[in-house]
């Protein structure tokens, strides 16, 4: 199916990345339709969860407009972006709240270091922990993302990517339908697009 016949849906959960994602899947040819409600993820075939602020009132949002159950239970693709894929884990040290809890982990704050300024903000590089993940599919070791972001997930078996500012953290993770970039694709030229593009096409 070409990503312009596929269902895509974009979470709308207070982020203000929500219109550069949709703008960046338009460019490859996907008209996604933007969820303000539970109901409005039915008949998805892919559903997007963008994020830009803070963890405890992204959850809070997410549960009062029932999203947090959805997705839970969501038996399609899921794509988790900046504080989208944070929202994937268990918990996060931001405001100590508990998340989607459908990736094992904690995010944690990310901690100062000689020449690596928090929070972490521009250009990082990305490498990939196994060979061929499809996620990852077209982007080379050293490719380049953008992020900025002051908390991460640690390294663990579901990282497909890593970056390192600091110390390695997870730059792309995956586990069943659940997937989450921690870099803003719809800021990384190429490298964003190609991953956007690997979402659309990627089964688990």
């Amino acid at each position: 199916m070409s990503g312009s016949q596929q269902r895509v849906a974009i979470i709308d959960a207070g982020g203000a990345n929500l219109g550069s994602v949709r703008y960046a899947l338009e460019r490859l040819g996907v008209h996604p339709a933007v969820a303000r409600d539970a109901d409005a993820l039915d008949g998805a075939e892919r559903i997007v969860l963008p994020g830009v602020g803070a963890a405890r009132p992204a959850m809070a949002l997410l549960r009062e407009r029932g999203f947090d159950a959805a997705l839970r239970a969501s038996q399609v693709p899921v794509l988790g972006i900046c504080l989208g894929m944070q929202l994937l884990y268990e918990g996060s040290e931001e405001g100590d709240v508990a998340c989607l809890g459908v990736v094992p982990g904690q995010v944690l704050r990310m901690a100062p270091a000689p020449g690596a300024r928090m929070p972490h903000m521009g250009w990082n590089t990305l490498q990939a922990t196994a060979d061929a993940d499809p996620l990852l599919q077209g982007i080379d070791d050293g490719s380049a993302a953008y992020f900025v972001h002051g908390y991460a997930a640690p390294v663990s078996v579901h990282s497909v990517a890593i970056a390192a500012h600091g110390q390695p953290f997870c730059a792309v993770v995956r586990r069943g339908p659940y997937c989450g970039a921690q870099f803003h694709p719809e800021r990384s030229a190429a490298t964003g697009a190609r991953l956007l593009a690997n979402f659309l096409r990627w089964t688990p």
